[in-house]
């Protein structure tokens, strides 16, 4: 296959050699937003992750394979993938724990006062807190039981958390308590100590965690945003923090960078960091894995 790969495969370069021997031809371009180095049309296959965002899918009349780098496949044009029968496959699994381990720390954090002790350490202060919560006997609330939110799951329930999922699909899956149905959504924030989004962006997700819903949740819960900004609408978050909300933990935002002038910044209540909890030391050799794996099945159908 005519492989156009960019340095969204951050060790592609490593791979190379690889690839030749199992018979593909490869094209490398760096920088997705760059100009292409070969003839779009030339390209039969892509390793990639917002290429489509700089290059017009259309471009690539031969293009019969996509493998993202990515878990989401919010930054393809997935209506032109379908139509023309283009093979599309994610980065599933590979950024799963990292961000499983991302979500518990941060609930830990808020619930063990860490930017507390951590602001009393700086300036060399011994004071105590007594306003610790435990995580033990919560029940967890997660939105999305796919890769990652089983990986969560397995997390939470480790701490004996009592974990149930809300899923567009309901299926057996023995990392939870209980995997419901989307329509019992509002039922269950009303009695979850925490809420997990972990689910894709689509159509159906976008905003969905409104003002209505974020009402809906428990008193003093605390909402974790593993997912993707726009799942919840920001302005009715900071209402809720500054209201019944204990508290948030957010990695994605609608707009990104999160804008200076942001509350989200300045809440006690809310730990922010940069989109930056698929981050591990064990991604690349997962990723490599996985797209040689890939490859070696979908090469040829």
């Amino acid at each position: 296959m005519k492989l156009l790969i960019t340095g969204a495969w951050q060790s592609a370069k490593e791979q190379l050699d690889a690839l030749r021997a199992m018979g593909h031809e490869i094209a490398f371009l760096q920088q997705e937003k760059d100009p292409l180095p070969v003839d779009p049309a030339w390209v039969e296959g892509v390793i990639c992750n917002g290429l489509f965002l700089h290059h017009p899918i259309e471009a690539f009349s031969a293009l019969r394979y996509i493998q993202l780098t990515s878990a989401g496949f919010d930054r393809v044009p997935m209506d032109a993938v379908k139509a023309r029968g283009i093979r599309i496959r994610n980065a599933r699994g590979v950024y799963s724990a990292p961000m499983a381990e991302h979500a518990v720390w941060g609930v830990l954090s808020l619930y063990h006062q860490a930017p507390f002790f951590l602001k009393n350490q700086a300036e060399a202060r011994w004071e105590k807190h007594r306003g610790l919560t435990e995580l033990a006997g919560k029940t967890v609330c997660i939105l999305g039981a796919g890769s990652v939110g089983t990986e969560c799951a397995k997390r939470f329930r480790a701490f004996d958390c009592r974990v149930v999922g809300v899923n567009r699909s309901v299926r057996e899956n023995a990392a939870f308590d209980a995997v419901l149905p989307m329509d019992a959504l509002e039922e269950t924030l009303a009695v979850s100590d925490v809420v997990v989004l972990t689910l894709p962006l689509t159509d159906a997700t976008r905003g969905l965690m409104n003002a209505h819903r974020l009402a809906c949740m428990k008193p003093g819960a605390v909402l974790v945003n593993i997912a993707r900004g726009a799942v919840v609408e920001e302005a009715a978050l900071i209402d809720a923090l500054q209201n019944h909300l204990g508290g948030a933990v957010l990695d994605v935002f609608e707009s990104e960078p999160l804008a200076p002038e942001s509350p989200l910044w300045a809440m006690e209540n809310v730990i922010v960091t940069p989109h930056n909890s698929f981050v591990s030391d064990g991604n690349a050799a997962r990723l490599n894995d996985l797209i040689l794996q890939n490859l070696r099945e979908d090469a040829d159908a």
